[in-house]
């Protein structure tokens, strides 16, 4: 573990991942933006009425607003996890080049199927957000609720985009799918920081990257 986030670490702050960061998350921004801006009114109303079971009125209304903006930065990090799934190949292979140069690039990740299981996923931690709404303001079961809904949002998509460049053997997918878990969680830190949040769906690839490729166990 210690050497996979070591390694990872020194990568993710690289100028090739800056800057590939850089450009995901200023589209990113702009599509999430354009979406919200539009839809802002429907977000409000719907989340208001979820919250129409709380007593006080005034506390439905704050309460819908804040949420609101919660619910618009989830959508921004959907739309980042979305973009760095479909545009990440290169810099991967760049950086396992670098840090494997005997390591063969076997295959690439169909479209299709990143699409896929990538919209699948967004869908199951828009649903879950949506239910598990109320428990995030729970102190530190919140934080723990939000850690795990971002590592669905991100460990099916990421596992699948880095290891179909490298590995084909079914049994070793599934061997090294088995602790990935703790991988998403720890590249979703970087989803409690405005901006750098960006960057937590490429580091969850360059996090699998190094645990599929590497030797040491995570």
């Amino acid at each position: 573990m210690k050497q996979i986030l070591s390694k990872s670490t020194q990568d993710i702050f690289s100028k090739d991942v800056i800057i590939f960061v850089f450009q995901i998350g200023a589209v990113a921004f702009t599509l999430s933006t354009l979406f919200v801006w539009y839809s802002w009114e429907g977000l409000s109303s719907f989340i208001a009425s979820y919250l129409s079971w709380i007593p006080w009125e005034w506390l439905q209304t704050s309460g819908a607003k804040v949420m609101t903006f919660g619910l618009a930065y989830m959508i921004f990090i959907v739309v980042v996890a979305i973009l760095t799934s479909f545009y990440s190949e290169k810099l991967l292979i760049k950086l396992a080049k670098k840090h494997y140069p005997d390591i063969e690039v076997i295959g690439t990740a169909e479209i299709s199927t990143s699409i896929l299981l990538t919209l699948k996923a967004s869908v199951i931690f828009l649903i879950l957000f949506i239910v598990l709404l109320a428990f995030i303001f729970i102190p530190i079961v919140g934080q723990i609720v939000l850690l795990y809904l971002w590592s669905v949002l991100l460990r099916e998509p990421t596992f699948y985009d880095v290891s179909a460049l490298f590995i084909s053997d079914k049994k070793v997918l599934k061997a090294k799918k088995k602790k990935t878990r703790l991988l998403a969680m720890i590249a979703s830190l970087f989803n409690y920081i405005p901006i750098l949040n960006a960057f937590a769906p490429v580091f969850a690839q360059i996090l699998f990257l190094h645990h599929i490729l590497g030797k040491e166990e995570v």
